[in-house]
């Protein structure tokens, strides 16, 4: 349970909500990780900020110049703890060479999706905490129950990385995510598409709803499109997030 009644600040209650809706999903089992596997993850990634080599290698000119063994909780596997770690302290220098290796390294092209989704969750979550000068919310307690171990079938892989659904591909089981103007970012997660659903979930509160992406001149906040787009573009700046 995600709740913002101490904060000094309002907080909308869609914002409360939503958050409590990834919390709740991370506790359960997923796609391809069971309960307890996706809050180690969430854990895993909040300590990857005190993480000595993390630190070390942000500020090496090459991300992979310097070696070493990152400070972990030691709940995952080495591969899975060296992702989280990468993705947290320098993603935006992460390459392809480097994902391949890591998905050579033991862990599924379904579970390096999930895992990826369960880092940015937990990271959107808690840097919108720290933001507000809030403490972290408490890990869930991990809940019982299998992965479903759903591959979509229309899932392929292309230009991206990992395997992704194309709109005009997408099966029966994904036309209520796969529609509307189809963009890299929301074809993303779609190897494992309820953490695409989720995520988007996620930043229709914290960011724009879909439909109101092109309505440039309709205040959908308190503050004007105007007013988000620089909010957003300097945070994008801040992050070397060239998207």
């Amino acid at each position: 349970m995600i709740s913002y009644e101490t904060s000094p600040y309002d907080i909308r209650d869609d914002l409360a909500e939503v958050h409590g809706r990834v919390w709740d999903r991370i506790a359960k089992a997923g796609t391809w990780l069971d309960g307890a596997t996706r809050v180690s993850i969430a854990a895993e990634t909040r300590h990857a900020r005190s993480c000595p080599l993390c630190a070390r290698q942000k500020a090496a000119l090459s991300p992979f110049a310097v070696d070493g063994a990152h400070d972990s909780l030691a709940d995952l596997p080495d591969t899975w703890i060296e992702i989280i770690h990468r993705m947290v302290a320098d993603p935006g220098r992460l390459t392809q060479s480097w994902s391949e290796k890591m998905r050579g390294g033991g862990i599924d092209d379904t579970e390096y999706v999930e895992l990826v989704s369960i880092v940015a969750h937990t990271v959107a979550i808690d840097v919108f905490s720290r933001g507000l000068g809030l403490v972290q919310h408490p890990l869930p307690d991990p809940q019982p129950g299998e992965p479903s171990r759903y591959r979509p079938a229309e899932a392929r892989q292309g230009e991206a990385w990992l395997p992704n659904i194309a709109w005009d591909e997408a099966g029966p089981n994904e036309t209520d995510f796969c529609h509307g103007r189809e963009s890299s970012i929301r074809r993303a997660l779609t190897l494992v598409p309820d953490e695409a659903r989720s995520f988007f979930d996620l930043g229709a509160h914290q960011y724009l709803p879909g439909d109101a992406m092109r309505e440039f001149s309709k205040k959908v906040r308190a503050i004007t499109r105007a007013q988000i787009e620089l909010l957003a573009g300097r945070v994008s700046a801040l992050n070397q997030c060239t998207y």
